[in-house]
């Protein structure tokens, strides 16, 4: 059985996750690491410091060592900080948004980046730039941040609240996009709020698209 090592920086997705590995990829043991001082330093930060690169390492390592065959980075905001991990192990790596950043592009050339954290915008567009310079694609991307709405997510437990202010950037993005790229795997809060609120452009999140990368690339190396 294949081991799946999931890195994460808080709790906010550990059950989604799990649970979609075990629906997507039932022949794969899914193994946690949860460092939930990460994103709080990340967030301090503004972004990811040789600490969080040095810790985000050391788990990575860990994971390899316990005898990981893939590796799921569950945090966009240490999303860079994963590229250089993922340099120091012989282990599949795969981000939680690199299969959203790969459909974004194929979808449109104008895409919308709504995050509810400043620190995981710059990593978020940097995913999508790099996906779009593989395949020689001209794009724009306009940022819409929703400044504290993860707080109001995850330590007010307001989930309400928080749909209701992503939902009305999504409005606002929509009039000016091809495609609505949401940066945190948390968003996927707001799945059915937008199924009902008429949103006309197509919205992607993460972790299924992600979850389904791990799978072709566990399955392909079965085979």
């Amino acid at each position: 059985m294949k081991k799946v090592y999931i890195i994460h920086t808080s709790l906010v997705s550990y059950e989604e996750l799990n649970s979609l590995f075990k629906d997507i990829v039932p022949e794969a043991k899914v193994f946690n690491i949860v460092d939930d001082s990460l994103l709080a330093d990340v967030m301090a930060n503004v972004g990811i410091t040789p600490k969080i690169i040095a810790r985000l390492c050391s788990y990575y390592k860990e994971a390899e060592n316990n005898g990981a065959d893939l590796i799921f980075n569950q945090c966009s905001s240490v999303g860079d900080a994963s590229d250089i991990a993922a340099n120091i192990v012989n282990v599949d790596v795969v981000k939680v948004d690199e299969a959203m950043a790969e459909n974004a592009v194929a979808m449109g050339s104008d895409i919308a980046v709504i995050a509810t954290v400043k620190s995981t915008m710059k990593p978020s567009c940097n995913l999508i730039k790099n996906k779009a310079k593989l395949i020689g694609k001209d794009i724009m991307i306009k940022q819409y941040l929703v400044d504290g709405a993860l707080d109001i997510l995850m330590k007010e437990k307001d989930k309400a609240k928080h749909n209701r202010l992503v939902i009305e950037k999504i409005k606002e993005a929509e009039k000016h996009c091809d495609v609505i790229v949401l940066a945190q795997g948390s968003m996927t809060a707001l799945l059915d709020d937008i199924n009902n609120a008429d949103i006309k452009k197509h919205v992607l999140t993460s972790p299924y698209l992600g979850v389904m990368k791990a799978r072709d690339i566990l399955l392909k190396n079965i085979i």
